[in-house]
């Protein structure tokens, strides 16, 4: 479990194809504090350390991306040079700053607004129509990783909605999230409270 708090930003440095995708990641963490098999969301997508070298402050971490993982994601996100947003698993006993998160990526969102507003950013994202119904305002949800409280949801014709965010400038900065520019894809995760409810409502309007 993760809590959508970021403390790090990788660069993916290489990448294999070996069966499954090879990804090899530079960030500034401590190799020392890290074990083989540890987890290790990667922009949102929980990850297992496969391979582990270097310093304190300039560690390169090895993960294997499934298939699976690569046809959920981002298009483009398992290539070297690309920049991932970093947070080790929660541990017991842990400040729970953002929100429970599985580090399972539901869908794939687009960012159709961007705008600077009072200093922070706001940004609208589209999600499709299977997982409109899981947005509420003032829920939270995780973009890239990062958790974050929805503003707003407006729904569309089609089914699908855009749901508003106001990016602080913290996060702005220490995230992949000032980077996002309109028309980019976005890992997204919905509530894993939302998803209960969302069956818990279906199997009562079965009965």
């Amino acid at each position: 479990m993760f809590t959508g708090i970021v403390t790090a930003i990788g660069t993916i440095e290489s990448v294999e194809k070996r069966g499954d995708t090879r990804v090899n990641v530079a960030c500034p963490f401590d190799p020392e504090a890290i074990d083989i098999g540890a987890s290790i969301a990667c922009s949102g997508v929980c990850l297992t350390v496969v391979t582990l070298e270097g310093t304190r402050g300039d560690a390169r971490i090895g993960f294997d991306v499934s298939g699976e993982t690569v046809s959920r994601t981002v298009p483009g996100m398992w290539e070297a040079g690309r920049k991932l947003n970093l947070e080790p698993a929660l541990k017991l006993g842990d400040e729970l700053g953002g929100h429970l998160v599985t580090g399972h990526v539901d869908t794939v969102g687009e960012v159709v607004s961007k705008r600077e507003k009072g200093g922070s950013w706001q940004f609208a994202i589209r999600i499709s129509r299977a997982f409109a119904p899981f947005v509420a305002e003032k829920g939270s949800i995780t973009v890239d990783g990062v958790s974050l409280t929805v503003n707003d949801v407006r729904d569309r014709k089609d089914g699908t909605c855009d749901f508003g965010l106001n990016i602080i400038p913290h996060t702005y900065e220490v995230t992949t999230l000032g980077n996002l520019a309109e028309g980019d894809h976005v890992n997204l995760e919905i509530d894993v409270l939302a998803r209960y409810l969302k069956r818990m409502q279906s199997l009562a309007n079965a009965s």
